[in-house]
């Protein structure tokens, strides 16, 4: 997997001070997306053993309180990237305890593969369903337009 930017210190993607991670790769391509950087596969830099360590260093430093994860892209539940991001994800869970993870996704709830679906039994909240420029709303909190919708698993709203 490939990640096009990293954050260890974000107040925009997610609730509270998070750990945010742009992973590169996406199918849907949708217009009018603010982010076509990260369509690559390619694209950005290699998601390294060095550079995962640092994602879970960074949620557990005590000096800057971070709430949790946020995972966005490109799209973190791309095929070739579900290996990567479970693995990531499971280990935040195993070695950062207290810490919410939050998920972007183009794809919809009902639309995830068996192994897509593993990553979402690790998470806290999912955004699903691609952007649509026609129903885009600036108001909108997490969310770029109408049809998306935000997914409570194992935390309160």
């Amino acid at each position: 997997m490939n990640y096009h930017n990293y954050y260890p210190v974000d107040i925009v993607n997610g609730p509270g001070t998070r750990v945010t991670l742009f992973v590169s790769g996406c199918v849907h391509q949708c217009k009018g997306c603010y982010n076509q950087s990260t369509w690559r596969l390619d694209a950005g830099h290699p998601f390294t053993q060095q550079m995962e360590d640092q994602v879970i260093n960074d949620l557990n430093d005590t000096r800057i309180k971070r709430r949790g994860l946020s995972l966005s892209g490109g799209d973190p539940l791309h095929p070739q990237n579900v290996a990567a991001v479970l693995k990531l994800v499971q280990r935040v869970r195993r070695e950062c305890v207290g810490k919410d993870i939050w998920l972007w996704t183009g794809y919809l709830l009902s639309e995830l593969t068996e192994e897509q679906q593993q990553i979402v039994n690790l998470i806290d909240v999912m955004v699903d369903g691609k952007y649509e420029q026609a129903q885009r709303n600036p108001s909108l909190v997490w969310k770029g337009s109408e049809n998306q919708v935000i997914h409570y698993f194992n935390i309160d709203n």
